[in-house]
């Protein structure tokens, strides 16, 4: 027997056009992977764009689930495509423990859009929240690695109340002026170790916020940004 099988995005009816609406894809091939019995591999190919609307990855899955991002995952950039997230967020990971996340390909939040309506580009509007582009929360033994996370809504990636974290050979980008896109914000979260990566971004290139323990950090590259 196999000791993992593999589901492709494409299976549930993913176009990779960059331009139909692939959340509901997503959302059903996970549900499928996260359900098997036995290891899995969920597959985003390469050579394709795929564009999301905000959307829950959520566990307790039943075993060990390696999502693969080859392609190119883009997001909507239709405002009102984010009320039901509360605009929080747009890719969400909750409660999956043993899970991977890698495969070399490029995570746009398409965040310009929500930059211009930051009091931080404009007085005169108000402060809001804009969505966290990767958000891990709750999730134990995390690896998340060689991938490009790049013009985030707000923060790029946020480890939220996770443990037993790596994640390595990250490239988060963004303008230098663009406003709170943290590269990688640690909150609540112990055990974590983040290596080998490249961060530029318009705030913090590492931020560490209360309640995280044994974060350690080391080959960063960071600028511009405001440090670590």
């Amino acid at each position: 027997l196999p000791t993992s099988r593999t589901i492709s995005v494409h299976d549930f009816g993913a176009i990779g056009d960059g331009i139909s609406d692939d959340t509901q894809a997503f959302s059903n091939a996970w549900k499928q992977a996260c359900s098997s019995s036995q290891d899995v591999v969920l597959e985003v190919p390469n050579g394709r764009t795929y564009l999301l609307k905000p959307v829950t990855f959520a566990g307790p899955c039943n075993s060990r689930v390696t999502v693969e991002i080859g392609g190119d995952i883009i997001a909507s950039v239709n405002l009102s495509d984010y009320v039901g997230s509360g605009e929080s967020y747009w890719l969400l990971f909750d409660g999956v423990d043993n899970l991977v996340v890698q495969g070399g390909g490029t995570i746009d939040g398409r965040g310009s859009i929500w930059w211009q309506k930051s009091c931080r580009y404009n007085k005169s509007k108000p402060c809001k929240n804009a969505p966290t582009a990767m958000w891990f929360r709750q999730c134990n033994n995390l690896d998340v690695n060689n991938l490009k996370i790049q013009n985030s809504q707000q923060i790029h990636v946020d480890f939220d109340h996770c443990s037993g974290v790596r994640a390595s050979y990250l490239t988060v980008t963004a303008p230098g002026t663009s406003p709170n896109t943290d590269g990688i914000h640690v909150s609540a979260t112990n055990n974590i170790q983040i290596s080998n990566c490249d961060i530029a971004t318009g705030d913090d290139c590492i931020s560490i916020v209360t309640g995280s323990q044994q974060v350690r950090a080391n080959g960063i590259t960071c600028g511009p940004g405001h440090g670590i």
